[in-house]
This record gives C-alpha cells, sequence and structure tokens, in this order.
C-alpha cells in the first residue's frame, strides 16, 4: 500500500483539527501538514513533498483560486482536492478548471471525504452525484446562461469581495492588483451582470450563493 501525504489548508483550526482526526484514521496515511493561509501552503509545498492538498475555498487574505494555480504550476503531481461550504455549482467547475482534482461540499459526510482523498490520490476526479447533475444540465445550456462562463477568475473574485463589503484598495491589496485595474473590473462586472451599484453587485452574489 503506498503512503499518502497529506496537507490540510484552512482558516479554521477547530476544523483542520477535525479533518486532522479523521483523515489520521485512513490506514494509508504517513503523515499530515495544516496550513492556514496561502502563504503557509506554498511555504510547506517548498519544503516537503506532499501528495494531496485538502485546500479551503474561501480562506482570507489571499484570492485562493491563485492559490491553487500556482500550487499546481510549481508541484504539477500534487493533487488538489477543495473543500468548501460554497454551491458546487457556481464554485466547482471554475476549481476543477483551476486544476483541482475534486470538489467536496463541507456538509457532506466524512466518508466521503475520505473516498474523494483517496481518489483524487490515485490520480482520479472527484464529484459528487449532485455536482454530476449539474454539470449534465449545464452541457445544454446557452454559454452565456452560466456565472462560470460569463465571468472571469478574477471579475468573480472582485464580485466576491465587493459582495463582502470590501473597498476596492483592500480587494487590490488582496489579489495584488492595482485600484484603478480592480475599478476597471468592477466596471466590467456592472456591464455584464446588467446592475448599477455595489448595493446591486452585492445582491446578486447574495441571490447566487456566491457569499457567506
Amino acid at each position: 500500500m503506498s503512503r499518502l501525504r497529506l496537507l490540510i489548508a484552512d482558516d479554521h483550526a477547530i476544523l483542520r483539527f477535525g479533518l486532522r482526526r479523521l483523515l489520521g484514521e485512513m490506514a494509508e496515511v504517513e503523515a499530515i501538514g495544516e496550513a492556514e493561509n496561502g502563504a503557509r501552503v506554498a511555504q510547506l509545498l517548498r519544503e516537503e513533498h506532499w501528495d494531496v492538498l485538502v485546500l479551503d475555498l474561501d480562506m482570507p487574505g489571499q484570492n485562493v483560486l491563485d492559490v491553487l494555480k500556482r500550487a499546481k504550476l510549481d508541484h504539477p503531481d500534487l493533487s488538489v482536492l477543495i473543500l468548501s461550504m460554497f454551491p458546487e455549482e457556481q464554485f466547482a467547475m471554475r476549481a476543477l478548471k483551476a486544476g483541482a482534482a475534486g470538489y467536496l461540499n463541507k456538509q457532506s459526510a466524512p466518508e466521503q471525504l475520505i473516498t474523494a482523498v483517496r481518489l483524487v490520490a490515485n490520480g482520479g476526479t472527484y464529484i459528487s452525484a449532485a455536482l454530476a447533475g449539474a454539470l449534465a444540465r449545464n452541457l445544454s445550456a446557452k454559454p452565456l446562461d452560466t456565472i462560470n462562463e460569463v465571468l472571469s477568475d478574477r471579475e468573480f473574485t472582485v464580485l466576491r469581495g465587493i459582495a463582502n463589503g470590501h473597498t476596492v484598495s483592500q480587494i487590490a491589496q488582496t489579489l495584488n492588483l492595482s485600484a484603478k485595474t480592480v475599478s476597471t473590473y468592477r466596471t466590467r462586472l456592472l456591464t455584464k451582470l446588467g446592475v448599477r451599484s455595489n448595493v446591486e453587485l452585492a445582491r446578486y452574489a447574495a441571490e447566487h450563493s456566491l457569499v457567506k
């Protein structure tokens, strides 16, 4: 049996503790590491070899899609499993396109997480039955019918930042962009979504379950 080294990335210490206890029960697991933010993820990936990264999609201080893309760029053999509270239909496809090997909602049963980790560790892709159904439905949808097709990753991230009450300057700092660039993304969002203000952007995000 091949041995697995797992890295858990989540900003909540209690959740990391629970995941460590659960995944530590897997007979094939050799080591488990923990990271509370994207910077720590990058550091641990540089310092040690890991087989699977279990990554929360909503850690503060950095765009997690960027963390995912960088991890896959620097470590192509790393399997990344996204574990998130956000709806699969809105977030999973974006994560999979960014390089994730699977997406699991945090409300899933514990045994689903173990199944997902084992699958991605062996080179597979994990999606739930609910997500498979959503993807099948989207195959027959018009390209601009879904948020995933309408918005780029940057626009999607700026939309969520605005909906969470962050200023243009705060979003710019998180994304390592200029305030002018973020303002340009905001203008594109207003046009693409057919709204006129930050309040309407926030309402749109809430209606589509893009924020907590």
